[in-house]
């Protein structure tokens, strides 16, 4: 039997969409574990023995990992082969999956969570670059880049959710032990289905000191942050971490400007609007995920919240992120300058966070959460996607992968500094109180509305940054070019 031309093409069709599946599968995993532990921390606090500001480990060891060495995976797969370093990511992120869910100490968890880091940056930074070449036409390439976004939103949106429903129902062991049958499967798939893609080998160099630096450096300051929350500001442990951690940044500088295969040239520092931007993405974070983080510890700590009822609780917010970026965003880009509706979404963010300082002991949820959740949830669908094609404006095409990775990247380290620092601060406050013999509810709803105040200042400055420093940037004939960024960390 003859096998005719178009029921080949429509096989080797057939394959490319499996293809795209497997690897949103892959990203979906990445997505859902930046957002499912948030409502299972207080369990996990409580299970392990954690300290509110060690807590924040549990979070900002993904975070670091991931972010820190985004740029270094997605060099590692132009060098030995996307398809191997996507692989080789997915196999141990489901290993590390299963070890958090096994964890019987708080070290444990928090050492499997920096390996899940580690594996989460090989899958992500694989995707977009195996995806792209499978579609040499345009419009099929925005298809396939668009269903790509949507899982991102979507898993943010129900990363939440998820992890309320499964750590109610079953235990918060489980939101880990989801991701071994899912990524197994996915493992499979991808071992049959994706095409080898031979790099252009090691010998052509991979900037592996200075990936350990822009790694190393938020690391100790993160360190030193949550040490400050049990010790002092001034104390040894505090001020060394955080003197070592500009010490790496400054060391990081040197080195880039020396290698020859810099993970970050130097000279894409000229752009101004990348730096811009990246501030930006820097700063905004820092409120967004405080928000998630002491949002999540004050419903279930002061108002009595099942793990659950949490996650619904955050979900205006994430639908309000979903239902912008994919609907409302691709069009406004279209029609107004980039720089004005990063601009409206910071206000928005900003105006949400002020509001979520009232948060009061005997609260209900309609009179501070809620407006909270739909404020910040559609600032946070306006920012994502026009700061990232800002970001990459006046970037050359051979600057584009840097560019958008820093973009990327910026995100990640400000969420992971933020929450530590915010932590640190609820924490203290918190502490303060309770030796003044405060009531206990009393201390805590305290500490978390000193922690919001400083996130909303964050993104205040975000905004501040937003206003002076971009320039404007004419509406974007094409929304394909930022449909495809994640927003899976950052919410």
């Amino acid at each position: 039997m003859t096998v005719t031309e178009p029921e080949l093409g429509g096989r080797t069709n057939r394959r490319r969409w499996i293809v795209v599946i497997v690897l949103c599968v892959g990203q979906l995993m990445i997505v859902l574990d930046g957002t499912v532990v948030n409502v299972a921390l207080p369990i996990i606090q409580r299970d392990l023995h954690f300290s509110q500001a060690s807590l924040a480990w549990v979070i900002n060891a993904y975070l670091l990992t991931f972010g820190g060495l985004l740029l270094l995976a997605g060099r590692l797969g132009d060098l030995i082969g996307r398809r191997r370093v996507f692989l080789v990511g997915l196999g141990a992120f489901v290993v590390s999956s299963v070890v958090c869910g096994l964890a019987p100490s708080a070290g444990v968890l928090v050492v499997a969570r920096f390996v899940q880091g580690i594996s989460a940056a090989m899958v992500s930074s694989m995707v977009l670059g195996i995806i792209s070449p499978m579609f040499p036409e345009p419009r099929e390439r925005t298809t396939a880049l668009s269903v790509y976004a949507f899982v991102a939103v979507g898993g943010a949106s129900l990363g939440l959710v998820l992890g309320g429903a499964i750590t109610e129902l079953l235990s918060w062991h489980w939101i880990f032990f989801i991701n071994a049958p899912v990524g197994a499967a996915a493992l499979v798939l991808g071992t049959m289905l994706l095409e080898e893609q031979p790099g252009v080998g090691l010998a052509q160099g991979a900037d592996f000191l200075g990936a350990l630096l822009v790694t190393g450096a938020p690391m100790l300051a993160v360190y030193g942050l949550v040490n400050a929350g049990s010790h002092s500001w001034g104390s040894v442990s505090t001020v060394v971490p955080l003197g070592l951690s500009v010490v790496l940044v400054a060391t990081f500088v040197l080195v880039e400007g020396r290698v020859r295969t810099p993970l970050i040239p130097l000279r894409i520092f000229r752009h101004r609007n990348l730096v811009s931007a990246a501030a930006v993405r820097t700063l905004f974070p820092m409120g967004a995920f405080g928000m998630n983080f002491l949002g999540a510890l004050y419903l279930q700590h002061v108002l009595g919240y099942s793990a659950l009822r949490t996650g619904l609780a955050f979900l205006p917010s994430s639908a309000m992120t979903g239902i912008i970026s994919l609907t409302l965003t691709p069009r406004l880009v279209r029609r107004f300058a980039l720089k004005h509706l990063v601009v409206t979404g910071l206000v928005l963010i900003t105006a949400g966070l002020l509001w979520f300082t009232r948060i009061p002991v005997h609260g209900g949820f309609g009179s501070v959460v809620l407006p909270t959740m739909i404020l910040t949830g559609a600032g946070f669908g306006l920012v994502f996607m026009p700061s990232v094609a800002i970001a990459m404006s006046d970037a050359s095409a051979d600057e584009a992968g840097v560019a958008s990775g820093l973009a990327n990247v910026a995100v990640q380290l400000g969420a992971s500094i933020g929450v530590a620092a915010l932590a640190t601060l609820a924490t203290s406050r918190t502490a303060h109180l309770l030796a003044g013999h405060a009531v206990a509810k009393v201390a805590l709803t305290d500490g978390y509305r000193l922690g919001l105040l400083v996130a909303a200042g964050c993104t205040a400055a975000s905004l501040l940054a937003a206003v002076v420093l971009l320039r404007s940037v004419r509406p974007v004939q094409s929304a394909a070019a930022v449909e495809v960024e994640p927003v899976s960390l950052s919410h």
